[in-house]
């Protein structure tokens, strides 16, 4: 995996702390990673924590000057070997359905030629609502390798799927569509 390079979106929820543990697994296999924070996300996890752990600057808005000013948003968006959302939660699932970039997160998932890998993360009931589903199927057809949630307890107190999968079983994804 030396020399393959990851961007990693990380979306809100309370999950996102899990996507610590992936950049770790993913810089031990020698993999670079950026990583790109939704305003969502810094509510869980701080750009601090992950530019620590990722050794590289972590970005969190469209709207900085001086990124903007070379078109940050598509080198970005085409500098990594894979793109991967975890959490990826029923919000940012919808706006890529929808073809929607209203920030630096999803304007790069639109702007990206890269291969896409998105690890859902949400309550059992959003998981299972049929807008989700439809959400699921579209994401799919449409080429984004979208994993399975965990089932399980969730931190609302529910039980059932919609738990982001363990760091290990993201990081085995990675792999195999690195290798691919």
């Amino acid at each position: 995996m030396q020399g393959k390079r990851i961007l990693l979106i990380v979306g809100g929820g309370i999950a996102a702390y899990k996507a610590c543990e992936l950049v770790r697994l993913s810089r031990k296999a020698g993999i670079g990673v950026t990583c790109v924070v939704t305003a969502a996300g810094q509510q869980f996890v701080t750009p601090m924590t992950l530019a620590a752990l990722s050794e590289n600057k972590v970005y969190t808005t469209l709207w900085d000057l001086k990124d903007e000013a070379e078109m940050g948003h598509i080198q970005l968006s085409r500098e990594a070997d894979l793109v991967v959302i975890a959490p990826a939660t029923a919000d940012l699932m919808a706006k890529m359905t929808a073809g929607i970039a209203d920030d630096l997160a999803t304007t790069l998932l639109l702007a990206t030629d890269k291969p896409v890998l998105a690890a859902p993360a949400m309550n059992v009931r959003m998981w299972e609502h049929a807008a989700t589903r439809r959400n699921v199927a579209t994401l799919r057809g449409d080429g984004v390798t979208v994993l399975e949630p965990d089932e399980g307890p969730m931190a609302c107190g529910e039980y059932g799927p919609g738990r982001l999968p363990e760091p290990e079983a993201i990081f085995a994804e990675i792999e195999k569509l690195l290798s691919a």
